[in-house]
């Protein structure tokens, strides 16, 4: 165990990122190598690892994530950490996220037409009309106050959202967001146990379904929430929602894929169908849900932004560009060799994990001039936080329009907003969290 290996360890230990993401450290690294080797030591809170190829500059970032055949996402799936056992695996790998072209390309064309620029137009007048009902009863009839950005803003919108694309009841939404807080948070002991969901305002299939909650074990842990076990109670909302659209089928992504499930010759099999209820149920919320209090950080160490969006809407769909370049939600996403091959002068080996650091990639100097400037008119911003190649993020435009919508009614109705204690950070190696961010708001003419 060398001291340079040791000294590697913030790379993936959960604890380091409850203290902020280390933009500084990967910059650092960026600049001696574009990829590096990292052992995945055994410490508090990480099981250890076989170790594995970390990838820090844009174009390599690139390269890796083009090139399905070579660096694939079904071999040992795309989370740093392995699944625990093989056959957590072969669940796992029933995922689209997980998934190599064909079997890959095969699902995603099935759902394109619900996430494409035609489908959002067609939302955006709802998506306008969450973000004014959201600010609404945050302010209620009052002219300043102070909330919890994270919780009374931030986690609303995408609830409601998928909620709409999803065909599921507007009460049932709290489900979601307790979901991927399980799922997202399972490092963190406070989120990895999350039971914000009022089950008594909940539909009877929501009751239902809580009936199977997976229950922490007598150290307080609860099951790996990427195993069928750790999320019974999502599968199990998944097929009385799916009973309930088969007999009154809609325009929703849930009735779509209902369509294409058969035992026999369907598109979609019942484990691809559970499987794809959880990756929208968990990755549709949660990023959006860290990527736009990201988005208000970087407001408020930077109001001279601030101020010019409220001066200029116009300026918004850069903003949301560099909100998401600047905090980049989600850090990191893994392949695994399929072969021997190099990458910038590394010798990787078949069956090697190679870990792509979107984080990194997003502050690299050669494409980002003063990458650690929030800059609201940067242009080009060719950032990679939804990812690229084959498995650039299906909900990408639909998590923009999000954003968009809720900072232009923020920066419409707020005169001012600022922070009233620091934010609280998730323990997380995987997705940049903000678990709180108390903030005093403001109206404008007050």
């Amino acid at each position: 165990m060398t001291d340079s290996q040791n000294a590697l360890e913030f790379l993936y230990d959960p604890l380091r990122y409850e203290q902020g993401a280390p933009v500084g450290e990967l910059t650092a690294l960026r600049t001696q190598a574009a990829v590096i080797w990292v052992d995945e030591h055994v410490l508090p809170q990480w099981p250890g690892g076989k170790g594995f190829w970390l990838v820090l500059r844009h174009a390599e970032c690139m390269q890796v994530l083009k090139n399905a055949r070579v660096f694939s996402s079904q071999l040992g799936a795309t989370q740093l950490r392995d699944p625990a056992t093989p056959e957590d695996l072969a669940y796992v790998q029933q995922m689209m996220l997980n998934m190599d072209p064909p079997e890959h390309t095969r699902l995603r064309r099935l759902l394109i037409n619900a996430f494409n620029s035609k489908a959002i137009t067609q939302l955006e007048q709802q998506i306008a009309l969450h973000a004014r009902h959201i600010v609404d009863r945050v302010t209620g009839d009052a002219s300043e106050g102070e909330c919890d950005f994270v919780k009374d803003i931030a986690a609303d919108m995408p609830l409601l959202c998928l909620a709409d694309i999803f065909g599921l009841p507007q009460q049932d939404r709290y489900l979601m967001y307790d979901w991927a807080n399980r799922v997202i948070g399972y490092q963190d002991p406070e989120y990895s146990v999350s039971s914000a969901f009022d089950s008594q305002a909940g539909s009877a299939i929501a009751r239902e379904a809580l009936k199977l909650r997976p229950q922490p074990d007598s150290n307080g842990r609860m099951p790996d929430p990427r195993t069928r076990g750790g999320m019974e109670d999502l599968y199990r909302y998944a097929h009385l929602l799916a009973q309930e659209k088969r007999r009154k089928p809609g325009e929703d992504v849930v009735s779509t894929l209902l369509a294409q499930v058969d035992d026999v010759d369907g598109k979609v099999t019942l484990e691809e169908f559970e499987n794809m209820f959880w990756l929208f149920a968990v990755a549709g919320n949660e990023t959006l849900r860290n990527g736009i209090p990201g988005g208000m950080i970087a407001l408020l160490e930077h109001p001279a932004a601030w101020q010019a969006l409220q001066a200029d809407p116009a300026l918004m769909p850069g903003a949301v560009e560099e909100m998401l370049r600047w905090w980049t939600p989600v850090m990191n996403f893994r392949r695994t060799a399929t072969r021997d091959t190099e990458l910038a002068g590394a010798s990787i080996k078949a069956g090697d994990k190679v870990v792509v650091s979107f984080m990194s990639a997003n502050y690299d100097e050669q494409v980002f001039p003063r990458p650690d400037d929030f800059d609201i008119r940067r242009d080009p911003n060719p950032h990679l936080s939804f990812g690229y190649g084959p498995h650039f993020c299906l909900g990408a435009q639909l998590a923009v329009a999000q954003m968009r919508a809720i900072f232009l009614e923020l920066t419409r109705r707020f005169a001012s907003i600022e922070v009233i204690a620091p934010p609280r950070y998730l323990r997380s190696n995987f997705q940049r969290g903000v678990k709180s961010l108390p903030i005093r708001w403001r109206l404008k003419g007050c």
